[in-house]
């Protein structure tokens, strides 16, 4: 059996994390989400492996020029994000057998793509689902016996607690129908649209329930809660350097070239990519994920939050419950605020994030000035900067520049 892997689209709602990069090329535990679905794949002995790209694709395509996982990966492209069904179509003339079909932007176990790839099905489609707790949250699977009947994306009234987990097996048939899928009302061929065709038409949808691990990114603040559980399963390892008077607690992972050094604070888990150097003098709090080449320096604190590729957190700064792109630079004493007086769930530009703490989610080359202050539930645009003692608050656009209080005084 093959994989078809759908990562065309941006993930509008993850901005301002996706501007510059598709949303399956975002982190979790330091490795992409389509190279952990590949990954995934390959252990469940999914050996071929065909990528839809589409917004910003070439990132994907070097991506895996440059790791080696074991499958054979094959790109088609779709040039217009018009949904999911018009994704999958772009793959008709490479597919001629049954083929597993999933989405580029969850964080999957190989358990479950076994499951689908061996499970004995006459039906020209079966549907991973799940049991949850909100299924309001999920498009919901309608079931009679052994059979999906109806497919409700984010019900009100959910008739029952199975969430549809966007993995499916399908025939080689399911493109007859993609071609007689209309728009949606939102605009897009969606997939779950051809399966209900087949559905209204008598044929029959199974389903199979997983029990294992499955998260749906939706969010920026759902890095976080991939992380959360993901951290759980990490052994300590180190590749680099430890000067003697640094202390390390709990499993931490350290990656080749990188320099903890004397009076840094580390208690697990924590993952720590290449070529980074963290301290002296700072505080690794769990849940703390860093990417490679990263600088935290003297006087820093970082909890709950990742780190991306290439960014520094300048001396006498607090990050909390955040997640920060590549290239941003912390000026000394920023401070990011990752909890409000009131102790309620944080909103962030009037989303409820279900969250009772978060700080900030920051796309690329951001930069603070000293004594800046960074608001709950704040997010600031890519090639943003705050000036000396500025205070960020709400939503920022791309290219924002917060003023310094001073100026503002001025």
């Amino acid at each position: 059996m093959l994989a078809v892997i759908l990562g065309a689209g941006e993930g509008t709602r993850m901005r301002p994390l996706t501007f510059n990069r598709p949303k399956v090329m975002l982190p979790v535990l330091g490795r992409p989400m389509i190279e952990r679905i590949v990954s995934a794949c390959v252990e469940a002995g999914i050996l071929r492996v065909i990528i839809v790209t589409g917004y910003k694709g070439e990132a994907i395509r070097s991506h895996f020029d440059k790791v080696e996982l074991g499958a054979r990966i094959e790109y088609a492209t779709q040039r217009q994000q018009r949904g999911t069904a018009d994704a999958l179509n772009q793959v008709r003339d490479l597919v001629d057998e049954r083929f597993l079909a999933l989405n580029g932007d969850s964080v999957v176990s190989p358990s479950t793509l076994k499951l689908l790839a061996n499970a004995a099905c006459d039906h020209t489609v079966l549907i991973a689902a799940k049991r949850v707790k909100e299924p309001s949250n999920y498009g919901v699977l309608e079931v009679i016996d052994n059979a999906v009947v109806r497919i409700t994306e984010k019900p009100d009234h959910a008739v029952s607690d199975l969430a549809n987990l966007g993995i499916y097996t399908f025939e080689p048939t399911i493109f007859e129908w993609i071609s007689k899928t209309q728009k949606s009302a939102r605009g897009e061929y969606e997939i779950t649209d051809t399966i209900q065709l087949l559905i209204d038409d008598g044929r029959q949808v199974g389903f199979t329930k997983v029990e294992a691990q499955w998260i749906d990114v939706g969010r920026p603040w759902d890095l976080l809660s991939a992380n959360e559980l993901l951290l759980q399963t990490v052994q300590s390892a180190n590749e680099g350097t430890i000067e003697p008077l640094a202390t390390i607690t709990g499993p931490v992972r350290i990656g080749r070239g990188s320099v903890i050094k004397n009076g840094a604070y580390i208690t697990g888990p924590v993952i720590i990519g290449e070529e980074c150097e963290i301290g002296p003098n700072c505080l690794l709090r769990p849940g703390v994920c860093i990417g490679d080449g990263v600088k935290i320096g003297n006087a820093v604190e970082v909890k709950n939050s990742i780190i991306m590729d290439g960014s520094k957190i300048g001396h006498l700064s607090y990050v909390g419950d955040s997640v920060i792109g590549t290239r941003c630079n912390f000026g000394a004493g920023t401070i990011v605020a990752n909890l409000r007086f009131d102790e309620k769930p944080v909103k962030l530009g009037g989303v409820e994030t279900g969250r009772r703490k978060l700080g900030v989610i920051m796309g690329d080359d951001v930069r603070t000035g000293i004594n800046s202050a960074i608001n709950v539930g704040t997010s600031i645009g890519p090639g943003s900067t705050l000036g000396v003692g500025a205070v960020a608050t709400g939503v920022y656009p791309p290219g924002s520049r917060i003023e310094s209080r001073f100026e503002a005084r001025r």
